[in-house]
This record gives C-alpha cells, structure tokens and sequence, in this order.
C-alpha cells in the first residue's frame, strides 16, 4: 500500500533507482522524483508496482503529500467507511477539509475503489484550486469524449488544456483505471510548473497566532500552547477596577520567564469586567484615563511586555469618543514603550452592542483590531444557529477591511459552539468547547448533514423527547474561515479559547493557511 515505506534507505542502494522494477518505465524519472520529494512509496521489497491500479485513498495521499499538507486526525470522521484507525484517514480528511476532494455521495467515501482517469482529472484540477468553468465537454478532441462524464468534462478540458492529463490513440479512456506510474506522471508535472514548484517549497507564514487564557491555570496554559500553532499568548492580567487606583495587576512572573524561553510575545489583555458604568466611569474622567495608561505603560516596561490586548464588553454608545480617545492616547504610550496595542470588537451590526466602536479611528490609532467572528447566535438567543457561518463571518470580515487595513485586523475564531434545544416557544442553548461537543456527539445517536452554504455540519439529534442540533466547529469549519480571511491577507488568527480545541485543528488550520497561499 502506498503508506509502507519500503524499508530502504535510497542513498544507501547500490543503484541509482530506488525500486527494481520501474527501470525503462515511461514514468521513470518522474518516480524518482517523486521519490525523493517524499510524494510516493514503494509497496515492499524494493518494488514500486508501476501498473497496479491506484485506489481513490492512494490518489488522495499522494495529491496532499505533493501539496506539503498534513495528515488530520480529524475528531470526528467525515465519512462511515474511512476508519479512523485507517493508515490513509487523516489523509483522507485533509483532503476532504480544504474541498480537494468529495465522497462517491453523501454517506461514503469509498476509499479502497479504483480511482478513474476522469475522477482523477477532477481531483487533481481542484487540487490546484483552478476553475475550469462550465463546459460541457462538447470541445474535448477525444474519440470517446461521450464516454466522459457531464460532472467530469470541464475537468478534463482543463487537465489537459494545463498539460497534466492527455489521452492516447485520440482517447481519453475516462473509466479506466489509474495506475501507479500514470498517477506519478501526471503529479510529477505539476512539480515541474515553476509556479507551483516554488509555492509548494515555500515555507508557510502563519501570521500572528494570538491564543487567548480562559479557565486554565498557568501551568495547564503552557502545556497547550506548547501543542499549538500560538506565537502569541494573551493572559487576562489587567483589569479597570473602582478603586483609588483604577487598574489591578495579575500579572505571572512564571508564564513571563516561560515565554521568553519558548519564545512567545505577551500581549496581556486588560478587561472592564463587562462593566458598563465602570468603565464610563473611568473612560470619561481623563484623570483616571491617564492613571490607566500610565500604569499599563509602566508594566510593560517592568515585565517586557510585546503589546496590551484590550478586551472591552457591554460599553455604552455614549462613551464612543471617549473610548476612541482612550485608544488613541494608549497606542501612543505604549509604542513609546516599544509594545503594541490592539483592541478586540465585534462584527458591525449597528447595533447598540457595538455602537462604541468607531472602526476606522480604532483601526487608525490601534495597531491591530481583533475581529471576534462569533456569536452569531448567542447565549439567550431565542433563535437557534451558528455560533460563526462562513457567509456571516465574511460579511462581517468584509465590512470591517472596508475601513481597518488588512495588515491591521486580526480575525479571532470560536474553539466552542452551542447544542441548541428546540423548543416551541423558542430555543434555548448550551455552550460547548470543541473537546466537549466531540464528546456529546460520541454519546448520541444523530443524523448529521454538511451545509456548504453555512460552510459546517449541522447535527440533529434527540434526547428525553427534545429535539437537539448543533452547528458543528471542528478542522473543516474553521479552516474554510481561515482560507477565506487568509486569501484577503488579514495579520493573523485569535482563538477563544486555549484548551477548548481538540487536538486536530492545529493541523488543519496550519493547513488551511499553507493550502490559502497557493
């Protein structure tokens, strides 16, 4: 199988090829760069099988390994027949996340079939992000082009149009099988387009990679930060208080030594306790707005800070210049002090929530604004939905790029969603972390559809005679998100919160970004 390594080291034969059986083959340079590339195996015993029919999970491996991707150990399975415990299934699910590839329908991905010329056009013409229109096949030069399926024409056209797929004798054979050494051919010449070459060895900029702290001790917060994609740690030290001095410290001296070691920035996060009135208090005495700044500017100096995040909730609409001027004169202070500010809003709905947001002054004085892509639905809401669909997160994005420069805004993603209870009276909700959610899917029969509108799963299921749904945030929700903020060049990516994700998503968000900048 094309997971088996075949337990020769290539350096170490005494041949230039590293199989016994590919020598004078049509396709035998091209294996051995693929060899070398990392992109293909052999199947044991020295022996690369050049004509054995390639299965549609083999295709799928190769395609992501010549991509750089990585395998995803996806918590939840995308598929009944790919079996988690299967050599190709994070394979599969890297595959499926980014939209490179489709199951046989619905409910199976059928992955130990052969895969078909036509289904591997398909695949590999995606898997390039290219769009090969709606053409349907009326202008392929091939004897059996009536053989081609209407779904796979446009496809082919296109592999062929971008040398990478021919037919022979003026066919195409579209339902024949693939075999080893054609799949080699045809994945080696996208190695040789010097466009696609250079990305594909370009190394991927993640960005900044800001992991907010919420509900973990601090030894429990190194450990995952440790086991992420974060460059960038945001500890809730800092706090507006009514008191003589209006700001408490809660700063770590042992996450400060830790992070200068594993070299980690700190933005610590200064919060008004969703205090409306407290902060009116303090936004609108310039005194006390000036003690504020004052000390915050001092505990940067003292710790060595990289920046302030400031996290304000529930602030009143008539504290918007007041707020904007407090901005204004902190992002002066603390790039005095060699630190950077941002501040954290959300979506622009016109409503009274974030009326005291005035966006582009924010985005003018502020170095970074953090966009909080969730809560669509919410806490309360007596209507059920997602937490962050994709339509609703780029419409949102969008809006604010409109005024804040992409270089500026961040784009803060949710490690939680919501198991809506349905009710006829309205719905009412729970909040889940990803960890959590994984867990209660495991514990429920369900039904689970993917809605490529809202770009997630959306689950149903009943329990006590409710009926329950849930928008599912997992690998593929998330990393559709980040291709899409990455394609518009945003600074980088916030989560909320750290602790809350399962192990996969690390993965499937670096390969979200990686994917984006082809």
């Amino acid at each position: 199988m094309l997971g088996a390594s075949n337990g020769v080291s290539f350096a170490a034969q005494s041949t230039a090829l590293p199989f016994d059986d590919i020598k004078g083959n049509f396709a035998e340079k091209e294996i051995v760069e693929l060899v070398k590339e990392g992109v293909v195996n052999g199947t044991g015993n020295r022996r690369f099988e050049p004509k054995k029919n390639v299965t549609r999970a083999e295709f799928v491996t190769m395609a992501d390994r010549l991509l750089k991707l990585e395998p995803v150990d996806a918590d939840m399975p995308s598929f009944g027949d790919v079996s988690s415990k299967s050599w190709y299934y994070g394979w599969v699910e890297a595959a499926i996340q980014l939209g490179i590839v489709e199951g046989k329908n619905k409910t199976q991905f059928m992955p130990a079939e052969r895969i078909t010329r036509q289904e591997a056009a398909v695949l590999i013409v995606r898997a390039l992000k290219v769009d090969p229109g709606s053409n349907s096949g009326n202008n392929l030069p091939y004897a059996d082009a009536d053989k081609v399926a209407s779904w796979a024409a446009p496809y082919v056209l296109a592999a062929r149009t971008l040398g990478l797929m021919d037919g022979a004798n003026g066919t195409f054979r579209p339902t024949d099988a693939m075999t080893r050494a054609e799949t080699a051919a045809v994945l080696d010449r996208v190695l040789k387009d010097k466009v696609w070459n250079k990305a594909i060895h370009a190394k991927t900029n993640l960005g900044l990679q800001i992991g907010w702290q919420n509900g973990l001790t601090t030894t429990q917060f190194k450990e995952k930060v440790s086991s992420s994609n974060v460059n960038t740690l945001v500890p809730r030290w800092f706090f507006l208080e009514n008191t003589q001095v209006p700001i408490s410290n809660h700063a770590d001296s042992s996450l400060l030594t830790w992070a200068k070691q594993n070299n980690k920035k700190i933005w610590a996060m200064l919060g008004n306790h969703s205090d409306s009135e407290l902060t009116h208090q303090i936004l609108s005495d310039e005194t006390k707005r000036k003690t504020v700044i004052q000390k915050l500017t001092g505990y940067v100096k003292t710790y060595g800070l990289s920046g302030i995040n400031v996290d304000f909730e529930n602030v009143s609409p008539d504290d918007r210049l007041s707020l904007t001027a407090f901005i204004s004169e902190l992002g002066t202070s603390l790039r005095g002090a060699g630190a950077v500010l941002s501040i954290d809003v959300s979506p622009d709905l016109g409503t009274d929530w974030t009326e005291a947001f005035d966006y582009e002054a924010l985005g003018r004085y502020a170095d970074y604004v953090v966009l909080m892509g969730y809560d669509e639905h919410w806490d309360g809401d007596p209507v059920a939905g997602s937490v962050s669909s994709l339509p609703w997160v780029e419409s949102a994005l969008n809006r604010m790029l409109s005024v804040v420069p992409a270089s500026k805004t961040i784009l803060a993603l949710p490690y939680y969603t919501r198991d809506w209870t349905l009710q006829s009276g309205g719905a009412t909700s729970e909040e889940l972390s990803l960890v959590q959610q994984g867990q209660r899917i495991r514990s429920v029969y369900y039904n689970r559809t993917w809605d490529a509108n809202l770009g997630q799963y959306v689950l149903s299921y009943n329990r006590q005679g409710s009926q329950h749904r849930i928008w599912v945030e997992d690998g593929r929700s998330l990393g559709l998100k980040t291709m899409m903020a990455a394609k518009r060049g945003v600074a980088g990516f916030a989560y909320w919160y750290i602790g809350a994700e399962t192990d996969d998503i690390w993965t499937s968000l670096s390969n979200a970004t990686r994917y984006a900048s082809y």
